[in-house]
């Protein structure tokens, strides 16, 4: 553990050496990346912003997960981010890499946190990442009320908070709570007893699947894309805010930012989408079943 800190210690210092890199730069070797495959490019890219993949996966040390791993797959991560990066998008590459530092390192961490407890859906991860933090808001909010909350008030809560059913807040909290089992551990205390690892069934589907799965889900992510690039700007921030980012927003928050009530921000709102319906209808007829 010490020599894994005193890594991780090293690695940083190291991150917090590297260039800091203008818009410009940036621009210019994303560039030569692309399109010559510049690998001193794409080096100075990643090392630039090593940065921010150290700060990132520091952010889930509380998992028990050794930091350098975090690192490591934080590290995975930026470099995925600077191979797909597309420099014509008019969208800084730091903002970019962010996605894909979280999403690698959060992946990392459900797999090896426990492969029993926990689960892959994205409401899931969305309580195994957020569960803990929201309970805690909410026994601090009824504490100061001077009101006391039952666990089924709790879990109702929490289901609104996050948007998740109420049943997966039920049985993410009975998971959180249970010890973590490995699945190397032998079912009885017999030298031949089998490993708990032999009674699981291979349900993964085949890589011909997989690799379907994936390719659809690129050509919807590229549609989405660009339908959003027909909103104006303003559209295009509230549709971020109120449904594409994690932690969405209310309708009064942004109206306060874009000084609008918050029934123009709705109007908007239902508008911005409609737009983006009719697009994706008049263009993509195969993405249509998901209107």
């Amino acid at each position: 553990m010490a020599l894994d800190q005193a890594n991780a210690i090293s690695l940083s210092r190291r991150a917090m050496k590297a260039e800091l890199l203008d818009a410009e730069t940036e621009l210019q070797l994303a560039y030569l990346w692309r399109d010559h495959k510049d690998e001193q490019a794409l080096h100075r890219l990643i090392t630039a912003y090593m940065r921010l993949a150290i700060s990132m996966a520091s952010k889930f040390k509380r998992y028990g997960v050794p930091m350098n791993d975090l690192i490591q797959e934080a590290g995975l991560g930026l470099m995925k981010a600077a191979e797909k990066f597309d420099p014509d998008r008019g969208v800084r590459f730091s903002t970019y890499a962010v996605w894909w530092i979280k999403a690698s390192v959060q992946d990392y961490v459900m797999r090896n946190w426990s492969l029993v407890r926990t689960g892959s859906t994205s409401s899931q991860k969305a309580l195994f990442f957020n569960m803990r933090r929201i309970q805690a808001q909410l026994e601090r909010e009824a504490m100061q009320m001077g009101i006391s909350l039952d666990s089924d008030q709790l879990h109702r809560k929490i289901a609104t908070e996050i948007g998740v059913p109420l049943g997966d807040v039920k049985m993410m909290d009975g998971r959180l709570s249970g010890s973590d089992y490995s699945l190397n551990a032998t079912q009885s205390t017999d030298e031949e007893g089998r490993e708990w690892i032999e009674t699981l069934e291979d349900e993964s589907e085949g890589a011909d699947s997989l690799f379907e799965q994936a390719h659809d889900n690129a050509h919807l992510r590229k549609c989405l894309l660009d339908a959003l690039s027909t909103l104006n700007d303003r559209e295009r921030l509230i549709v971020r805010e109120r449904a594409i980012r994690e932690d969405t927003r209310t309708l009064e928050s942004l109206g306060k930012e874009l000084n609008l009530s918050k029934e123009r921000i709705r109007q908007i709102e239902a508008a911005a989408f409609q737009k983006l319906r009719k697009h994706l209808q008049n263009n993509m007829a195969e993405v249509a079943h998901y209107l």
